[in-house]
């Protein structure tokens, strides 16, 4: 995925490095998120590992599209985005409900105060393994303790959404990826998900935006109908209760 710059990683200071695909066709990145997981498997999967009543983050939140979705039982809600475009975007969708708000900020330099959080989620953004250290430690300082960091991302060993991230992507290491996360003390999920598009149309363009013309156009040809199957890597972290009082 051309995506995978990384949100909030930084060649200097302050400065994020682009998302290409959402950065330059917001238009085309909703209709993705509307076709993504259309079963509901990931936020099953994130129901089973933590408790979304409290103060929930969404690291790179973009558009603001799953904000609605952890308002629904959060307490409050905060989206953090660098990128003004799209930070503005958010603000919009979410305009009206209550505890409800987004900042334009990056991973690693979240507006929170220490242990405020009861859950940062990060989905395709920042969290791609070796590199994300900074991000990881300023969740972890914003976690209340027991509070829990969960990571969404793509899974490029299941095929053939995965054959087709790699072929773009020689440099990313899936194996490596695991590694850095499960060094790091993260628990791992791996979710099958159905994307569902309205028409090849829709589904075309979709993947015109996250893979380079030769490789989109050959999922294309490889694709029947207007599906996807899509496997997800959730990973996921606690901060530590400490001591507990005999």
């Amino acid at each position: 995925m051309r995506a995978r710059a990384g949100f909030g990683r930084t060649r200097d200071p302050g400065a994020p490095i682009p998302s290409p695909n959402i950065w330059h066709w917001p238009a085309l990145y909703e209709i993705e998120n509307r076709a993504q997981d259309v079963d509901g498997a990931v936020f099953a999967a994130l129901a089973d590992l933590a408790d979304w009543s409290g103060v929930v983050v969404d690291v790179g939140c973009g558009s603001g599209f799953h904000l609605p979705r952890f308002a629904a039982t959060a307490s409050r809600v905060v989206g953090v985005e660098p990128h003004p475009p799209l930070a503005a975007a958010a603000r919009e969708r979410i305009a009206g409900l209550a505890g409800v708000e987004v900042h334009r900020a990056g991973a690693e330099a979240l507006p929170l105060p220490d242990a405020s959080v009861d859950v940062v989620h990060a989905r395709t953004a920042y969290f791609f393994g070796p590199g994300c250290g900074p991000g990881i430690a300023e969740a972890m300082r914003v976690l209340r303790p027991g509070g829990i960091l969960v990571v969404v991302d793509l899974d490029a060993t299941a095929h053939p959404y995965g054959a087709w991230m790699r072929a773009d992507l020689a440099q990313y290491d899936p194996a490596a990826v695991e590694t850095f996360f499960d060094v790091q003390g993260f628990g791992c999920r791996r979710v099958d998900t159905r994307w569902e598009f309205e028409s090849r149309e829709d589904l075309a363009a979709v993947l015109g935006i996250e893979f380079t013309p030769r490789t989109a156009a050959r999922a294309v040809a490889g694709t029947v109908g207007t599906a996807l199957d899509v496997r997800y890597r959730v990973h996921w972290r606690r901060r530590p209760r400490g001591i507990e009082p005999v």
